[in-house]
């Protein structure tokens, strides 16, 4: 079987002949862009209509739910013994569907962090504070010659990026 080779066509790209097209091109860009946000706009205006239209049908239905799942729960509880077997499971299948009962993991809240360091600290429970160690860049790029040689270290200098900004007028 004889492979065929495809030839791709190159891709068509505009280049700019003089400061005239420079000029008018970045005009283009700015009328699009403007007429990309004006879209935008349009379509987000659009989208909270709908939103707008259906929130109030969506509420409803979730406080009806709420309302039937909290009943669902209460007869279960109450029943908790025989839906589980005496405990021996934590999923009851109700023929259309299951409940179950999972416990969540461990958890540590903790509220006003900078007095719970300090008293951990006075208690001598240091074991309960994290001291995190990480290269700082800040101090690397004020001494870029101190570090260059050092291996998996790269001091990234002198990235140009071209930029086009069209003018526009901003509304308040």
């Amino acid at each position: 079987m004889a492979s065929r080779q495809r030839i791709k066509a190159t891709a068509e790209i505009w280049v700019a002949q003089s400061r005239d097209e420079v000029a008018a091109a970045i005009k283009q860009i700015g009328d699009i862009k403007r007429e990309s946000d004006r879209l935008t706009a349009n379509m987000n205006d659009e989208i909270a209509a709908i939103t707008e239209k259906f929130q109030p049908q969506i509420d409803a239905l979730k406080a009806r739910m709420a309302s039937i799942q909290s009943g669902v729960q209460v007869w279960c509880e109450a029943h908790r013994a025989e839906l589980t077997q005496g405990g021996k499971t934590k999923t009851a299948n109700l023929i259309t569907g299951n409940v179950l009962w999972r416990q969540r993991p461990p958890s540590v809240v903790i509220r006003g962090v900078d007095a719970v360091l300090e008293l951990l600290r006075k208690m001598g429970l240091g074991r309960f504070i994290r001291t995190k160690e990480e290269p700082n860049k800040e101090a690397m790029l004020n001494e870029p010659d101190a570090v260059r040689a050092i291996p998996g270290i790269t001091v990234v200098s002198g990235v140009e990026d071209f930029v086009i900004e069209p003018f526009e007028q901003q509304t308040q």
